[in-house]
């Protein structure tokens, strides 16, 4: 991962996903894998045939350092569409993590693997490997369309989007958010109310009176 998306990844999915104005948001209970992970990266997209994870197998040859390999179907289901020498595969080749609108199995190899990896569910029922998929087209995971190297923050929130024609401007963004909450966190523990500091008693006021 480099610096940029390191940045990215600390400053969190939450922090970016409202500093780039509520867009990208990836609506999906997701299963974090590895406790207290957290990624950011350039999406390298997957749309798997139903049920089957042939698509899977051939996205390791072409993924590169640091991308996020996020894994679809035409529809979510439980089906286990990676485990542990798949994961195993991705890691080896420099993956900075794992989306996937479907589940996973081997849970504990997969921890102890330690690649960040986020996914819908987690059950042992297996794939299959015969329908061909395609590599490097638009997605769409819980209502949000992720494009290949569109950016992709993951940590315990869950998942943010960013499109890759903003990623400068929603960074710069983001990290003056972070300092704006960094100096009312200070004045919150302080004391102050957030009631008072943002205004809420007028808004509160205003709508009663309608």
């Amino acid at each position: 991962m480099n610096e940029l998306h390191d940045e990215l990844a600390r400053l969190g999915s939450a922090t970016v996903y409202e500093a780039g104005g509520r867009r990208g948001y990836v609506d999906a209970d997701l299963v974090q894998v590895v406790p207290g992970s957290r990624a950011a990266g350039p999406a390298r997209t997957v749309r798997c045939g139903q049920d089957d994870n042939l698509m899977v197998h051939a996205v390791m040859a072409d993924v590169q350092p640091g991308e996020v390999i996020v894994l679809s179907m035409p529809e979510p289901r439980p089906v286990a569409l990676v485990g542990e020498l798949l994961a195993t595969q991705a890691q080896a080749q420099g993956a900075a993590a794992m989306l996937i609108d479907a589940s996973v199995r081997d849970v504990e190899e997969l921890v102890e693997l330690g690649l960040p990896i986020w996914a819908r569910w987690v059950r042992v029922r297996g794939a299959d490997k015969d329908a061909a998929g395609a590599i490097g087209e638009p997605v769409q995971i819980g209502g949000a369309t992720i494009r290949q190297r569109d950016l992709v923050v993951l940590d315990a929130d869950g998942a943010a989007v960013v499109e890759r024609e903003r990623v400068a401007d929603v960074l710069q963004a983001a990290r003056a958010r972070a300092e704006r909450e960094l100096v009312k966190r200070a004045r919150l523990a302080a004391g102050a109310l957030s009631f008072e500091l943002d205004g809420l008693r007028q808004r509160l006021h205003d709508a009663r009176d309608r």
